[in-house]
C-alpha cells in the first residue's frame, strides 16, 4: 500500500476557523497533516490563504464549492483553484429541493457541464455523496449510480464519503471497486455501531476502514481526507485520535 497523503476537511474545525482561521490552520499543520480540503477562506482573499498555507507547508488537497457558486461563478472559481494550486474541485452538497426525480434529471447534465469546463482547465471535478443519493430513482438506479453512470468518467469523478455510504446500508469497498479509478478523493469516517449511528473517530466504530485503505493503490486514490462532521470530543481531540489510527497504515 503506497504512502498516500492525508488531508483534513476544514468543516471539522468550522467553529475554530470562524474565530481564527489562520490560527486554526497552524494547529492543523502541527498535527503533521499533509493538506487541507477547504470549505471557505475565512474572510481572507484566496492569495492570502495560499500564502499562509505555503508558509505552513500545507497543500490544498481539494476545495468544496457550493452548487450556487458552480452555477453562477464558475470562471472565478476555476481561477481561484489555479491560485491555490488545487487540482480537485468538489460539489459538496445537494440542497433538499433538488433531491427529486426532476432535480436529478437537471443536476446530471449540469455536473457534466461543470466537469467538462474544469477538465479543459486541468482541474478534476468530483461529486461528494451523502446518504440521500443512495435512494432509488424511477428507473431503479440509486441516484449516485445515475450521476456517475450518466456522466463522463473524465469529467465527473467521485469523492466517496464512506460514513454516508455505510449509513445507507452500503459497503464502501464495493462502491470504490465499482467505480475503479474514478475515486481520487475518499472521505474517511467511522460510525458507532448502535442504532444512533453517530459519527466516530477512525478505528473506534464499525466501518471497515482498513479494507478501504487497502484499496488505495488499486483504486488510484490520490488523497485520504479525514472529516468529523460532529464529535462528542473537541475537534482537535477527535482529529488526533483519527490521525493516530492512520499513522503507519497509509
Amino acid at each position: 500500500m503506497k504512502n498516500l497523503p492525508i488531508a483534513l476537511q476544514m468543516y471539522t474545525v468550522r467553529e475554530e476557523s470562524q474565530r481564527d482561521f489562520f490560527g486554526t490552520l497552524e494547529r492543523v499543520a502541527e498535527l503533521g497533516i499533509d493538506g487541507v480540503e477547504l470549505a471557505g477562506y475565512g474572510n481572507y482573499s484566496v492569495r492570502e490563504v495560499k500564502n499562509r498555507l505555503d508558509q505552513l507547508g500545507l497543500q490544498v488537497a481539494a476545495n468544496h464549492i457550493s452548487i450556487a457558486d458552480l452555477q453562477f461563478d464558475l470562471t472565478n472559481v476555476i481561477t481561484e483553484q489555479k491560485i491555490l494550486d488545487c487540482n480537485y474541485l468538489v460539489c459538496p452538497y445537494l440542497p433538499q429541493q433538488l433531491r427529486t426525480e426532476a432535480g436529478y434529471k437537471d443536476l446530471i447534465p449540469f455536473l457534466e457541464k461543470v466537469g467538462k469546463a474544469c477538465f479543459a482547465e486541468g482541474i478534476t471535478f468530483c461529486y461528494h455523496n451523502h446518504d440521500f443519493e443512495l435512494n432509488r430513482l424511477a428507473d431503479g438506479r440509486m441516484a449516485l449510480d445515475a450521476i456517475l453512470q450518466s456522466t463522463s468518467s473524465n469529467h465527473v469523478k467521485a469523492e466517496f464519503d464512506i460514513y454516508w455510504l455505510a449509513k445507507a446500508g452500503e459497503n464502501p469497498v464495493e462502491w470504490i471497486k465499482r467505480y475503479h479509478g474514478r475515486t481520487p478523493l475518499v472521505h474517511l469516517k467511522d460510525m458507532i455501531t448502535d442504532e444512533e449511528q453517530f459519527f466516530a473517530e477512525l478505528g473506534t466504530g464499525g466501518v471497515d476502514i482498513d479494507a478501504v485503505l487497502e484499496l488505495g493503490d488499486e483504486a488510484d486514490v490520490k488523497w485520504w481526507i479525514v472529516e468529523q462532521d460532529e464529535s462528542r470530543l473537541s475537534p482537535f481531540e477527535s482529529i488526533e485520535i483519527s490521525m493516530e489510527y492512520l499513522r503507519g497504515k497509509v
